[in-house]
């Protein structure tokens, strides 16, 4: 009798038992990439059970279960008993190289994860689970107070949006505009994938004081100094500045009603007639059927922030209305993510 497992269809059970488990495999891909796996093989190349984990630091017990069950899931490729990365993980979770997103799954696996064990008393009493920003109400204060966790969430966030940004770079009119403006532009990705894509355009990032270290080194090391500056400030607080387009990339999420519709009115102001703002985000489906991550995005907002939610593109569409947006639309943009664009009526 061989070892192969016969192939079987899963059962409704099996299904819901698998979906109830969900956090096995993703707690394998979050401690491979806490461990540094993919890095360690994409540096020092291929290597067999006894090699990997003596590079790692792991014992035996259970390195090769581990190991093997990243084979199985795709993440790493096995041959004559030696393992590498696959060409996935080699490009997209290797912290040397620029593809680099896996500090998303850092800032999961160091503190998203245990949020997320307290969905319960988040959903009795609709307060944040994380701690952070609990003297002020505001996260963010928190997160940017602390220099390495500064930076260790830019780097989350540019994982999080390095697709939707290539896909936006991509998909917008940008050879009728000059300028952008980035709000919430953490260490710069956005603009540099925009501005390297249309070299015609000029890009400001604004963000916290704390993000224009982190801003500083994408500018150098993307030789966009001429193009692309730093704009310190709050967007709660202070004046947006002043661009042909001005973009919300994963931000108004973050914030209850009140805010978001503060930030669109704030961004009406800050373009010229003829304007426009787009809003990046993994927007929940109108029907709230469909798109599983928007849900779930929104559900993790809860989680992480005071009044912060989720939302359709209809939402988005009206709120800009109200703004006095014209010509207001969403579409999908990437995966689950969806963009909205407003314009500013040109003057007559």
């Amino acid at each position: 009798m061989g070892t192969e497992s016969p192939e079987t269809n899963d059962t409704p059970q099996d299904r819901i038992v698998q979906l109830g488990l969900g956090f096995w495999p993703a707690k394998v891909l979050l401690t491979a990439v806490e461990l540094g796996v993919y890095s360690v093989l994409a540096a020092e190349g291929p290597a067999d059970l006894t090699v990997l984990s003596e590079r790692l630091g792991l014992h035996p017990r259970g390195a090769r279960d581990f190991f093997d069950c990243q084979v199985a899931l795709g993440l790493l490729e096995r041959t004559d008993g030696v393992y590498a990365n696959s060409p996935d993980t080699d490009r997209y979770l290797d912290r040397a190289k620029d593809t680099y997103i896996g500090g998303l799954l850092e800032m999961a696996q160091e503190r998203w994860y245990r949020s997320w064990g307290n969905l319960s008393e988040a959903l009795r009493t609709g307060e944040p689970q994380n701690n952070l920003g609990a003297d002020t109400g505001d996260p963010f204060d928190a997160l940017y107070s602390d220099p390495e966790l500064a930076s260790r969430f830019q780097k989350a966030m540019t994982g999080g949006s390095m697709a939707a940004a290539q896909a936006l770079a991509a998909a917008f009119p940008w050879d009728r505009y000059r300028s952008i403006a980035d709000i919430g532009c953490s260490e710069g990705n956005l603009l540099n994938i925009v501005l390297t894509a249309h070299p015609y355009l000029s890009g400001t990032g604004f963000d916290l004081p704390a993000v224009k270290t982190d801003f500083g080194r994408t500018v150098e090391r993307t030789g966009l100094s001429g193009r692309m500056r730093f704009v310190p400030g709050s967007f709660l607080t202070d004046p947006l500045p002043s661009a042909e387009v001005v973009v919300f990339g994963r931000v108004l999420h973050d914030w209850d009603l009140a805010t978001k519709r503060m930030l669109l009115r704030k961004a009406y102001e800050a373009l010229p007639p003829g304007g426009a703002v787009v809003v990046y985000e993994s927007m929940i489906d109108d029907d709230r059927r469909t798109n599983t991550f928007g849900l779930l995005t929104s559900l993790h907002m809860l989680l992480e922030s005071p009044g912060g939610f989720d939302y359709t593109g209809a939402d988005c569409v009206r709120w800009m209305v109200d703004a006095g947006f014209a010509d207001c639309s969403a579409s999908p943009l990437d995966g689950p993510v969806s963009v909205v664009v407003g314009h500013r009526r040109a003057a007559q």
